[in-house]
């Protein structure tokens, strides 16, 4: 489903910010070189439009709700970026996983190989890591700017609203987070190697925010597991069987 406004958030996020639209821009075209002409759109539709589907952030809650996510086997798992390690360590399959690269690369690239859709995000801060994306099979290239060529634009910021973004884009019917916490506290899986945790933290801080944005305009129901969220129902682990069965296996 598309969103309207977008464009004014990332106005905002540039000036808030000081990020470079250019920039931007420069990475946008660079992935766009990179990705092959086929594009697996139809099997993000196929994925996630009509369905529950799980958003799993990389917060520091994300431990506890591994063996919860075993569980679930058929549910679409929509992943962000490090908590794509996480799960894989606990014998869980991401579906799609949302990154910009700066996670674990061996683990995406594992995840890529299993099947997993790799949504790609293109800044201007990760120019340098972008042609890692030719080690995945089914990447799709994402920009926060305007869409062009093979570059599209769902919406979101960090890697964990994107997830959200995207579930909403496609016409998801419950989006349900896990491991989304957006404090001060950072997850073990959220980063790989050295980050400024004070920037860490303001983007948390405003992917919360669009998260409650995107809640209040609809297109479907929202959820959360861990931290409370304007427009989110609260909802508790025993009370997921609710929304889709345990064991339920996946749809062709």
């Amino acid at each position: 489903m598309r969103l309207d406004g977008w464009d004014r958030k990332y106005g905002e996020i540039l000036r808030d910010f000081g990020f470079s639209r250019k920039g931007d821009e420069d990475a946008a075209r660079l992935l766009n070189s990179l990705l092959p002409s086929k594009e697996p759109l139809h099997s993000l539709q196929q994925k996630i439009e009509g369905r529950t589907v799980f958003v799993i952030g990389a917060g520091p809650s994300l431990p506890g709700s591994i063996g919860l996510l075993r569980r679930f086997r058929g549910v679409t798992k929509i992943v962000a970026d490090g908590a794509a390690k996480a799960l894989l360590e606990g014998g869980i399959k991401p579906d799609i996983v949302v990154t910009d690269l700066d996670g674990n690369l061996e683990a995406l690239r594992k995840a890529s190989m299993m099947g997993a859709l790799m949504v790609v995000h293109s800044h201007a801060d990760n120019m340098g890591i972008l042609p890692a994306a030719l080690l995945f099979r089914n990447c799709i290239g994402t920009t926060e700017g305007k869409p062009f060529g093979k570059i599209r634009n769902f919406g979101g910021f960090t890697d964990g609203d994107r997830c959200v973004f995207l579930a909403r884009y496609f016409g998801a019917e419950n989006i349900v987070l896990f491991g989304m916490d957006f404090g001060k506290k950072i997850g073990r899986y959220s980063k790989e190697g050295r980050y400024d945790r004070k920037i860490k933290v303001a983007k948390l801080a405003r992917a919360k925010s669009l998260l409650e944005w995107l809640a209040s305009r609809g297109g479907a129901r929202f959820y959360t597991t861990s931290v409370p969220l304007e427009g989110f129902e609260k909802i508790r682990y025993e009370d997921l069987e609710g929304l889709v069965p345990v064991g339920m296996e996946a749809r062709r």
